[in-house]
Parts: C-alpha cells; structure tokens; sequence
C-alpha cells in the first residue's frame, strides 16, 4: 500500500541537492514552463537515465512557444 508520505514527497521530489522541493518554485510559473522546470529539476533523480526527464521538458517548452506564437498579434512575429 502506498503511503501519503510517498505520494506528496517521492523521492525524486525531495532529492535535489538544493534541498528545496521543485514545487516550491513551480507553482509560481505558468503550468508548462513549470513542468518544463520540473523535469529538469528531477533529470537523473527519478531513474539512472535523465533523457526521458529532458525529452519532456523540450516538450512542455514547445508547447509554450505554440502557445505564445498563437497569441501573438498577427505580423508580430
């Protein structure tokens, strides 16, 4: 059975050797550079191999980009 200690701070979550928790910073950001910052954060944290953590970090940042090239006034580019 998992425990709520486990779900609200995972290892991954408290590890960084900041010791600051991601969350602390994230909740402040708009919610796809946050998670962006967080899978950076967490790079190589989680498992041995950090290219899953920085392929979905390039995604959210992306995303952003779209997101902002779509609300640009047009000829603003």
């Amino acid at each position: 059975m998992t425990t709520i200690s486990e779900v609200n701070h995972p290892t991954h979550y408290t590890s960084h050797p900041s010791g600051v928790e991601c969350i602390e910073i994230t909740e402040w950001m708009p919610f796809c550079l946050g998670n962006a910052v967080k899978y950076l954060w967490r790079a190589g944290l989680k498992s041995d191999d950090p290219r899953p953590d920085l392929q979905k970090a390039i995604w959210y940042i992306q995303r952003e980009i779209s997101r902002v090239e779509r609300e640009e006034p047009h000829g603003n580019t």
